[in-house]
């Protein structure tokens, strides 16, 4: 594993942010932290960068430890804020010198040039970024980020305000990006996940209560079947039926179903319907979102 949090908790106060957080991450993974406001996400990001300390636990980053090795770690990640800090007077060309001057980089020119091909912004370059539109500044964050080759890119909420272009653009970026490098991607926003991360982290009240790829977490999604029979049927006897965890009665020939685990009950049902004298009209499996899961994992 090229990141490991080895139980992190974190106290302010007598008020836990994490506890007995673990998980790693191996290169080559994008990954989506996820979680309510409040719920750890910022903290565990501050940690792995070596901005704050953990109060107990322990974070390696490529065998460097935030305790022994903080700078080397600096040196490995590339961060975009979510209010992306630019110097809006700068030009593109300029911004991007600046920043390589401070990791001190050889061949700074040749650096910016190929950072610029790489983020799409050579048809903005020669602007200042003050002139740029939303999409072009997110670029201009992320080609900063990424300007000394880091192996790890975080990112905290990359495509808030974007057009419909311009996310399509952004994530296909990152998508490009997290073939090579450790990406990890702090968002409230579910599509993006299933649009750019292989693998997500929900945490909840300082809590991983979901860690997984994003086709894991679909198999969380709760199995659930809407159900129409042609005349009243016998709630009773429904639910004595085997792999049923719920029924809800909406009127005597309508139910909603709840299943245990991903067991499909729809031939069973059919059977157990015509052992009634019963036709089922209507059956249709539930298909939830991503939101839908986040919210059944992360409620109060």
């Amino acid at each position: 594993m090229s990141i490991i949090a080895d139980n992190v908790s974190k106290v302010y106060g007598t008020q836990y942010a994490l506890k007995n957080v673990s998980f790693g991450i191996n290169e080559g993974e994008i990954v989506g932290l996820l979680g309510p406001n409040g719920a750890g996400k910022s903290t565990i990001m501050k940690i792995i960068t070596c901005f704050i300390p953990p109060t107990s636990g322990n974070v390696t980053v490529y065998g460097n430890s935030i305790f022994d090795n903080p700078l080397a770690i600096r040196k490995l990640i590339g961060y975009l804020p979510e209010q992306n800090p630019l110097y809006t007077d700068m030009y593109v060309r300029e911004f991007l010198r600046f920043v390589a001057g401070l990791h001190s980089l050889d061949k700074i020119s040749h650096r910016v040039e190929e950072i610029i091909e790489k983020t799409g912004l050579k048809p903005e370059a020669d602007k200042h970024i003050g002139q740029l539109s939303k999409g072009y500044r997110q670029r201009v964050g992320l080609a900063q980020a990424l300007i000394h080759d880091p192996k790890i890119l975080i990112l905290d909420e990359p495509t808030t305000g974007l057009d419909p272009n311009q996310l399509t653009e952004i994530r296909s970026l990152i998508r490009e990006v997290g073939k090579t490098k450790i990406v990890i991607l702090s968002t409230h926003i579910m599509q993006e996940v299933e649009a750019v991360c292989s693998r997500a982290i929900i945490i909840n009240h300082g809590h991983i209560v979901a860690d997984g790829s994003t086709e894991k977490l679909h198999s969380l999604k709760t199995n659930r079947y809407h159900v129409e029979f042609d005349k009243a049927a016998p709630a009773d006897e429904l639910r004595l039926l085997k792999d049923i965890k719920k029924i809800s009665v909406q009127n005597p020939t309508r139910f909603l179903i709840e299943a245990d685990g991903d067991t499909d009950i729809r031939k069973p049902l059919f059977d157990w319907a015509v052992s009634k004298g019963l036709t089922i009209l209507t059956i249709q499996k539930d298909e939830q979102s991503m939101e839908n899961v986040f919210q059944e994992l992360t409620k109060a």
